[in-house]
This record gives structure tokens, sequence and C-alpha cells, in this order.
């Protein structure tokens, strides 16, 4: 993980939710709590659309969950494949054929 632009204001002593669209290994976002905690926040809450906990390879603690979905290919609402379907106004799942 490459952080581009680091925050322009300290969180030290403030409540942090970090929000996610899709969470599935967990390891990019276990990586960015550990960075964000040694900041020392008050809290250090994490927020996300969808969890595909089935693919869980670190424990992550997920505080607010919108839905827990399976191991499957989504798209629609912002996520796309290959530059595609980002558009769809519902979250779909891919079917290969």
């Amino acid at each position: 993980m490459r952080i581009f632009h680091d925050l322009k204001s300290s969180i030290e002593s403030k409540h942090v939710i970090v929000v996610e669209d899709i969470v599935d290994s967990g390891l990019t976002l276990s990586h960015l709590l550990g960075l964000l905690s040694q900041r020392n926040p008050a809290s250090l809450k994490v927020c996300v659309l969808l969890d595909k906990y089935e693919r869980r390879k670190t424990e992550v603690k997920v505080d607010y969950c919108g839905f827990r979905i399976p191991d499957k290919f989504v798209v629609g609402y912002g996520l796309d494949y290959a530059s595609k379907w980002r558009h769809l106004k519902d979250i779909k799942y891919v079917v290969e054929e």
C-alpha cells in the first residue's frame, strides 16, 4: 500500500470514522487502521457498504455495515468491472459464463 496524499490536519484526540465501499480480505483496511491508530485518535471506527466476510485474511472490526455479501464479484452504485457497469443504480453480481 502506498499513500499518495496524507491527511492535511491532525486526528489526535478526534473521533474518526473510516468509510469504505467494500471490504474483502481486510489487508488494506487493516494496514490503514494501523497507520491511523498511531496518530492517537480519540476513537477509530469503520463503516462499510459491503462486507465480504468470507474472504477475510486478517481480522478487521467493522463497526457499521450496510450489507454482508457472499464471495461474488459485484458492480453498480460506483463499483465497476473493467470500467463497466459503475453507473448502475443497483448493486448486482457479475455472472461468468
